[in-house]
């Protein structure tokens, strides 16, 4: 990132030699030209970001122009400009052609505006195209933001290097079952697994490489079926949170909802057997453990676990600490000594959704003021811990000052890049931000899915839920999740679990 160095400088050298921009045919008497000393307010925020070499065109709008804007994008190897009224569309080959050749450099666009006759000219801003590319496909859950039309609702797969956009599974085809939690596999990235839950044909549809499994993770020695879950990196077992999970409405304005479980703990399903296990450290009486997550190299569980209380009276009280305990994979046990890594109790927070970088230097989670579900936090915010020297980042580049909800993260496969579903544009509608972490793991400003219209958010009224990231096509259609729905699940054995029912 060296030569990000001195942007501030840099843009105001720019700034003192803007006279050279090329307007064309209709190039304005350069009399007439107001230099504004601020960056142009532009839609998307797009604005001084680091972007991977592929990704789609970042179209964007400016709502101050009236008649005319014109922006030029320069690199040091070729400059690109672009005209409209006040949206600006790139053209995917040519902006993706300018992105590869400028990988590792930084990119200024200087935009100017013409108004009643006035032309204006801002400030640039930049774009510095990382080394590091983003993996290709986008997963995510387009859903109701208020959940009360739950029925409606699909998962979708985005080619992030354009704007290309398919159903992989859509519940109107599978009489009305909801669906959630497509997760991949980072090291082996054929497989992933989501669920559909129906009275009659639901179950966790397991794809391996386009082949599909629908499978019946309840058992009676378990609490419910799989929940929460995420894979071991050898691709043979799943690690689950069982849960019974209550929805709770709030009556005052300024709070939505809040979601809690009364009773949890850890399961591992044995794809290979169809058999699902457990461990005393991770399903310990009086204990709440949830949101399971595979060390890089399978040798450890991460998770977050809280001391029981009442509910719902005691739900403020309720504060996850993040936790890791060994895992050994031949004889499917765990260890006794269960480490925690962040402590609710010394910060007087809670924590979820512990997800490890796949070069397992660091592991990105949730931090909120209590509770298990941040969607509806406003404070929720990410927080990177080092996993070799125990060092929290609370990222303060990726979090910024607005108070809306960040969380259901993941990484890239090169773990360079992290995207999350953030509400930060209205409190509301929950969108996928992608953002860098670089090598010494510092965050960068997150920038939102570029879409084909800059405007495309103003007048899209649906939530980006649980965004993942795939390096290749997970292999199915809608059309598969429809046959595979009508077919009966298979059944798994528990082994050595006894439900004790004491946390309820």
């Amino acid at each position: 990132m060296q030569k990000k160095i001195n942007v501030h400088i840099i843009s105001i050298l720019l700034s003192g030699i803007g006279l050279i921009l090329s307007f064309g045919c209709s190039e304005p008497d350069l009399s007439d030209v107001s230099y504004v000393d601020q960056k142009p307010l532009i839609y998307p925020d797009y604005t001084d970001i680091v972007i991977p070499p592929n990704i789609a065109p970042l179209n964007f709008m400016v709502p101050d122009s009236i008649d005319r804007v014109v922006v030029t994008m320069r690199g040091t190897e070729d400059k690109m400009k672009i005209e409209g009224k006040h949206k600006i569309f790139f053209r995917i080959d040519r902006f993706n052609k300018f992105l590869e050749a400028h990988k590792g450099d930084t990119l200024w666009i200087e935009v100017s505006t013409l108004n009643r006759k006035k032309w204006s000219k801002y400030l640039p801003f930049f774009w510095y195209v990382a080394n590091e590319p983003i993996d290709q496909w986008l997963s995510y859950r387009l859903i109701e933001p208020g959940y009360e039309v739950w029925n409606k609702i699909n998962l979708s797969l985005r080619n992030v290097s354009n704007f290309e956009e398919k159903v992989l599974a859509d519940n109107n085809q599978l009489d009305g079952a909801c669906m959630n939690c497509h997760i991949g596999n980072q090291k082996l990235p054929g497989k992933s697994f989501f669920h559909l839950r129906h009275p009659e044909r639901g179950g966790t549809i397991i794809n391996e490489n386009g082949d599909l499994r629908k499978i019946d993770t309840s058992t009676e020695g378990t609490i419910s079926s799989g929940v929460y879950g995420n894979w071991h990196p050898g691709g043979r077992f799943i690690a689950f949170s069982t849960n019974i999970i209550i929805p709770e409405f709030y009556s005052t304005n300024d709070m939505r909802m809040e979601v809690y479980d009364t009773t949890s703990d850890l399961v591992v399903l044995d794809i290979r057997k169809n058999e699902i296990f457990s461990g005393n450290s991770i399903s310990k009486p009086g204990q709440f453990e949830t949101f399971p997550e595979f060390s890089a190299d399978g040798e450890r569980l991460f998770f977050c676990v809280a001391d029981s209380v009442v509910l719902p009276e005691g739900y403020k009280s309720l504060k996850y600490s993040l936790c890791s305990v060994d895992f050994f994979e031949e004889t499917r046990s765990f260890g006794d000594c269960v480490d925690t890594l962040f402590s609710a109790k010394k910060h007087d927070k809670t924590v979820s959704e512990p997800r490890v970088s796949p070069d397992g230097q660091y592991l990105l989670f949730t931090v909120f003021d209590y509770g298990t579900f941040p969607i509806w936090h406003p404070e929720a915010r990410l927080n990177l811990i080092d996993l070799k020297n125990g060092e929290i980042n609370e990222l303060p580049e990726i979090n910024n000052n607005k108070k809306y909800s960040n969380s259901y993260h993941c990484w890239a496969s090169n773990s360079r890049w992290i995207v999350f579903a953030s509400k930060r544009d209205d409190g509301l509608y929950g969108k996928p931000y992608f953002a860098y972490i670089d090598k010494e793991g510092q965050g960068h400003k997150p920038f939102v899915l570029p879409q084909k219209d800059p405007e495309f958010y103003d007048y899209f009224y649906k939530s980006f839920n649980i965004p993942e990231l795939f390096s290749i096509q997970p292999g199915f259609e809608a059309e598969d999740i429809e046959d595979i729905f009508s077919m009966s699940s298979e059944k798994v054995t528990p082994v050595g679990i006894e439900y004790n029912g004491s946390v309820q």
